[in-house]
């Protein structure tokens, strides 16, 4: 004989297989986490400082 299965179990275990899908195509989908962002805006706006302090201005 089989050894019975816990039904709760394997629906939980479905169901976090099913949300770990949908995360992963999600974040194909919207691209960078907050994080990521953050860094990206961060470092353009030190490379938009740093250029503004080196340009000349003729008066």
């Amino acid at each position: 004989m089989t050894t019975p299965i816990n039904l709760n179990k394997a629906r939980k275990a479905k169901a976090r297989d099913d949300k770990k899908i949908r995360a992963n195509a999600n974040s194909i989908k919207f691209g960078l986490t907050k994080s990521e962002r953050l860094f990206a805006a961060t470092k353009e706006k030190q490379a938009a400082d740093r250029l503004s302090q080196l340009k000349f201005e003729d008066d």
